[in-house]
């Protein structure tokens, strides 16, 4: 998509599509991510978003700049439904956990955009609306400034890092997400004790527990070095 800014009193046009539909930012970003959910990144794209929506694909340049500004759109919207219907309880490593792993499952739903999406910083409603919510959970429970903001860091790389990780892993074929599954059976059950005893000790445990997503685990692991640094902690010498 070229760069070509339309004047925002442009941008908007309520006549209905082909289809039947009026176009609005919200439905192209919907429809933005089915396509890329069905067929991958490559569908991405003015001409495929315009016979999709039922429009001529200039007309999505009365809502978007440019791809990118949509792609951005896209992260965005992925940070929303994570956050949709969440609420603080005051209890900030539940309160951390839950955004977490809300983060996780929004991504994980969408493997295909999180592999577009996990990685950028939108500056958007969503995105500043977390970026303050998880602050607030870290300033409130009574973490110094800086070290909040470290925490916050350590926190959103860590869930989106896990998100995208395991979003790549679900976008494989399957024939493949199977067959990596399968080596951790076939291949290191049968290493032998002498040469690998660690793996030989473990085969089991391990072929049952890397099926799973490493994060709700790692999560933890992070609450708990997290909570030691909460001044006036037993684990923390101030």
């Amino acid at each position: 998509m070229a760069e070509r800014v339309v004047p925002e009193r442009q941008r908007r046009r309520r006549r209905p599509t082909r289809q039947g539909v009026v176009l609005s930012q919200q439905l192209i970003v919907d429809t933005a991510l089915r396509l890329v959910a069905q067929h991958g990144a490559e569908a991405l794209t003015v001409r495929r978003l315009g016979a999709a929506l039922g429009a001529d694909p200039s007309a999505i340049y009365r809502y978007f700049r440019n791809t990118d500004d949509l792609l951005l759109a896209l992260a965005d919207e992925l940070i929303g439904r994570a956050q949709h219907g969440w609420r603080p309880t005051g209890d900030w490593r539940a309160d951390l956990r839950e955004i977490g792993l809300r983060i996780h499952r929004a991504y994980q739903t969408h493997p295909q955009a999180a592999l577009l999406a996990a990685h950028r910083t939108t500056g958007r409603t969503h995105e500043t609306r977390a970026v303050e919510a998880i602050l607030g959970v870290l300033r409130r429970a009574g973490f110094p400034d800086p070290e909040a903001v470290r925490v916050y860091h350590a926190f959103v790389d860590q869930s989106l890092g896990f998100a995208a990780l395991d979003a790549a892993a679900l976008a494989l074929p399957a024939a493949a997400q199977a067959a990596d599954r399968e080596v951790w059976q076939a291949d290191y059950g049968r290493l032998p004790a002498d040469t690998h005893p660690h793996i030989a000790a473990t085969a089991p445990q391990l072929a049952a527990e890397m099926r799973h997503s490493g994060y709700p685990y790692a999560l933890e692991l992070l609450l708990e070095a997290v909570a030691a640094r909460l001044p006036g902690s037993a684990g923390r010498a101030d």
